[in-house]
């Protein structure tokens, strides 16, 4: 009798399940262990402190300063290219024009253009805003995927067949591909949307980008059948891309751009990668689990001003009793800063001005609420090495609501400015470094005489 194919692919049966249970018994590793031979997992310390693995002009994350010799936690900065993110927004809001192009030049070439340079770079990057010839109906339109990262990471992985010298790691050709990438990024994001919601029977309109547009006014362009977007939906978008574009050499996926680099294979492979890193939930996916950690707190409370009712719901996150049980409160806390993240604070003081506009002041009250709360709350459940704060994607997923983004989209949308960074390091990685990243790992496992099959 043939076995049903769907049963043999996608079902967890008996069997499956009890080899599962031997992968985890013999994968096993004693945490003690860990300890015991100075393992730093996440390669970090037990202050938190990243372990050293390379030198990077291109960003910095800085949390803490010196005072009498001590390092002591500081609030959070965060420098492209030695310029403070500060700074740079103040700059670009005082101009009124968008930041994203700019930023773009700065991280890519190490330098602020001048006008002129602006321009001209702007202009080429509307040129490169196009895909190849029946690519939107040969790729995207081609077995659609419900997940929007993956379905971009194929497109980019498919993006190399059309590329004569895919393989070529010279400076300007890689330089050429990722100008390319990033062009084409929105793109791939917005047709893949589109393709998958029309394959659920949605109706298909796909819009071409417009070259008089920044980066942000396209994605919103070509989002909404209507085309329609007001100027501060524009401004906002265009800020968190600026945002997100870097944050440091040691981020996952910048990390692994930097690995996969190192290996010496090609853009398109080495961009896919990073894409992969970044879809984790503990990294850029991590701005949907704070949307639907709040709707989900929405649904509990009966009163979102009652600051009772809110503390129970944090209690019980963190005692794994409410949403998705995993004993966290989803947008606080972060790996570097400790005393404040410079993107939550930037963020912050538009979210307000967002939500006046689209009439959610109710929602924003509640997750000011609950910023100044759970630090507290967490400090009373957990033991801490250093401060907890609110982070960037405590207060995106919000922004990205109000903009009426789907929730699919939230961390392409992270990516689309992010590609900047990771080219920026590729090109870091092959101008200086020559030698493959391969760090070490101890074996524990004891040598085996190997035993004769009948004998076992």
């Amino acid at each position: 009798m043939a076995k049903d194919i769907n049963s043999i692919f996608f079902d967890i049966t008996p069997e499956i399940e009890e080899l599962a249970l031997k992968c985890e018994k013999n994968n096993a590793i004693e945490k003690e262990l860990y300890t015991k031979y100075e393992v730093k997992r996440g390669l970090r310390d037990l202050n938190g402190k990243g372990v050293l693995a390379g030198l990077t002009n291109i960003s910095d994350v800085c949390a803490s300063k010196i005072v009498d010799g001590i390092s002591v936690p500081c609030e959070g900065n965060l420098y492209y290219r030695g310029y403070n993110i500060k700074d740079l927004v103040k700059g670009f809001l005082d101009a009124k024009h968008p930041g994203y192009e700019e930023t773009a030049y700065l991280l890519l070439f190490g330098e602020l253009p001048n006008k002129e340079e602006l321009a001209h770079f702007q202009e080429m990057m509307a040129d490169r805003r196009m895909l190849p010839p029946n690519f939107v109906r040969d790729v995207i339109m081609k077995a659609p995927s419900r997940d929007m990262m993956n379905s971009i990471t194929r497109s980019i992985l498919q993006l190399y067949s059309y590329d004569e010298k895919a393989d070529d790691t010279s400076i300007p050709n890689v330089l050429r591909q990722c100008l390319n990438l990033i062009g084409q990024f929105p793109m791939l994001m917005v047709y893949g949307y589109h393709a998958y919601n029309y394959r659920m029977g949605e109706d298909l309109y796909i819009y071409a980008p417009d070259p008089k547009l920044s980066t942000a006014e396209n994605i919103l362009m070509m989002l909404r059948e209507d085309r329609k977007y007001t100027e501060l939906e524009a401004e906002i978008l265009d800020m968190a891309l600026v945002l997100h574009m870097d944050h440091g050499g040691g981020n996952n996926s910048t990390f692994t751009t930097h690995v996969v680099t190192s290996s010496g294979t090609d853009t398109y492979s080495t961009i896919a990668a990073a894409m992969a890193s970044l879809k984790g939930p503990k990294h850029g996916g991590a701005n949907i689990k704070v949307t639907q950690m709040f709707e989900d707190m929405k649904s509990v409370l009966t009163d979102w001003g009652d600051d009772d009712q809110i503390r129970a719901y944090l209690e019980a996150l963190l005692d794994k009793q409410a949403f998705d049980k995993k004993g966290l409160i989803y947008g606080m806390g972060h790996a570097v800063y400790s005393i404040s993240d410079p993107r939550a604070e930037i963020f912050k003081r538009f979210v307000k001005q967002l939500a006046v506009e689209k009439g959610h002041e109710a929602e924003y009250a509640l997750y000011e609420k609950v910023e100044h709360m759970a630090p507290e709350i967490i400090g009373e459940k957990r033991k801490m090495y250093k401060g907890v704060n609110a982070n960037v994607d405590f207060y995106s997923g919000l922004v990205y609501s109000m903009l009426d983004l789907p929730p699919a989209l939230y961390t392409p949308i992270f990516a689309a400015a992010r590609i900047v960074g990771w080219s920026a390091h590729r090109l870091e990685e092959l101008k200086n470094v020559d030698k493959i990243i391969r760090p070490a790992y101890k074996p524990l496992a004891p040598y085996r005489e190997y035993i004769k099959l009948d004998d076992r």
